[in-house]
């Protein structure tokens, strides 16, 4: 078949059939996954029994490293959720910052919440303050809206412990500490560019809290929260930033002991670092953020009940981690069948940076079926045994690779899409485009660019012709922005 080896045939087989599965079909992602490796091996030239054991090596290898932590996060985000300590946060932010920037305050709210918390449900929790913000039509309530969402989007997309971007580390077997620390480094600029995108809603759709709402009902909709959050005993500022603050403080401690006695070997036998790579190890850190959080969150919930929030909060993670191991299951019948040593060698001697792949890949994947999760996780099984085989690539950037990818273009196969626009209101589909599935292709942008330029400072095989993919697309969007400018001023 056009000269290709049987293990790449086996493979695009493989690929072509998990996006049928996922796209025409009822069938689950997780299924479709397991099918696809399936064929991976069979066709690639494994044999029955070679391709069922790297489907349980690679599952099981995957979340052995990687379920644990997940687990811990959901439990974290749970009681986070329940206790009331987004709502604090999102107040205490917009106090700190002040009139007319709070914007700026519900999206660092968003990307500080959405580390632990799911982000449709962190929306649902946090979209009353937005509303309450935009009495009587002062504040937009669409800029504001857009803000939060972009905030929480974002660090959903990069930063672990969301199961998404873990799953992503464990595939590309990089350090879950330096993933969360460079997924919060390089979540910023995008959250940044969706802040601005959101303002410049405001002047594209002025009218838009007239439009969804009346003033009678604004100013009800803010007295009822007022009166709602009163009657609400909220945590301290301190205690609902603590159990999210801790583990990463501990994990980032940990990095620069790691740092340290890269240069001093005698380091490592030292109590202190001992104590700090126990403690600061991401498992540790998250079971003592969820410890944390329980006693300081919930201090007068009985037993039974903290129980039924910690277990809620796991039942939500249950069919992320059966795709995230299928992904590693993938990963393994790739790297046993052959498949990614070859591919490797071809990938090699394009004229673009091996981590492209990842992030073309999810991005593809992203606008087929819409969920993120979905396509950093298929991004990262199929390409990470790839670049494995290529010399001098930085394994740490092609898992951000990934997960940025997974940003693009959120539309009509995107839960979100469906969350944000439906409690804006917003039902015109022009309209829903512009509010949502522009800004996340902002942030796909700023991400796809920020990954390539590091990969420029320090990955071994960099290269400028990489930013026309990422580049072309804002492109097209600043000349949509500039476009729509020139008809405010008509």
């Amino acid at each position: 078949m056009f000269g290709l080896p049987i293990p790449i045939i086996g493979l695009l087989i493989a690929v072509f059939v998990l996006v049928y599965l996922v796209l025409k079909t009822r069938v689950h992602a997780f299924i479709a996954m397991l099918i696809a490796s399936a064929l991976a091996g069979l066709i690639g030239g494994m044999s029955v029994n070679d391709t069922l054991g790297a489907i349980s090596k690679g599952f099981g290898g995957t979340l052995g490293g990687i379920g644990i932590v997940i687990g811990l996060g959901v439990m974290m985000g749970s009681v986070l959720e329940v206790s009331g300590a987004a709502e604090k946060m999102a107040y205490s932010f917009i106090k700190m910052l002040g009139k007319k920037k709070e914007e700026w305050a519900l999206a660092i709210t968003g990307y500080v919440v959405s580390i632990p918390i799911f982000v449709d449900s962190a929306f649902v929790i946090l979209y009353p303050v937005a509303k309450a913000l935009a009495k009587n039509g002062k504040r937009s309530l669409l800029t504001l809206g857009v803000a939060l969402a972009g905030g929480l989007v974002v660090t959903h997309h990069t930063v672990p412990p969301t199961p998404g971007p873990l799953g992503v580390a464990g595939l590309f077997n990089v350090d879950l500490g330096l993933m969360l620390l460079v997924g919060m480094a390089m979540a910023v600029l995008p959250v940044v560019g969706i802040i601005l995108y959101a303002k410049w809603l405001d002047k594209k759709y002025p009218e838009f809290n007239q439009q969804v709402f009346t003033q009678e009902e604004l100013k009800q909709k803010f007295d009822d929260y007022i009166e709602s959050r009163e009657k609400k005993n909220l945590p301290s500022l301190g205690l609902s930033l603590l159990p999210i603050v801790l583990p990463i403080a501990l994990i980032f401690i940990k990095a620069m002991f790691d740092l340290a006695a890269k240069g001093n070997t005698e380091l490592t036998q030292s109590a202190i670092y001992q104590f700090f790579a126990f403690v600061g190890h991401p498992m540790i850190a998250l079971a003592l953020s969820v410890l944390v959080a329980v006693y300081t969150l919930l201090p007068n919930t009985d037993r039974n009940t903290t129980a039924l929030h910690l277990e809620e909060g796991v039942k939500t993670a249950g069919i992320i981690l059966l795709v995230t191991g299928a992904g590693g299951a993938l990963g393994a019948v790739l790297r046993d069948s052959g498949a990614g040593k070859q591919l490797a060698e071809q990938i090699a001697q394009l004229p673009i940076s091996p981590i492209l792949i990842p992030f073309i890949v999810s991005t593809m994947v992203r606008f087929i079926q819409g969920s993120g999760t979905v396509a950093m996780i298929t991004a990262a099984s199929i390409s990470a045994p790839i670049l494995a085989q290529i010399p001098g690539v930085n394994m740490l950037l092609a898992a951000q690779a990934a997960t940025m990818g997974s940003l693009f273009f959120g539309y009509f196969n995107d839960s979100l899409f469906w969350v944000v626009n439906r409690m804006m209101g917003i039902n015109d589909v022009k309209k829903q485009m512009i509010v949502w599935s522009v800004p996340t292709t902002i942030a796909w942008g700023i991400g796809g660019i920020s990954v390539i330029l590091a990969n420029l400072v320090w990955g071994n095989d960099g290269s400028l012709f990489d930013l026309a993919f990422p580049v072309g697309v804002m492109a097209i969007i600043a000349l949509y922005i500039k476009a729509q400018n020139k008809t405010f001023n008509k």
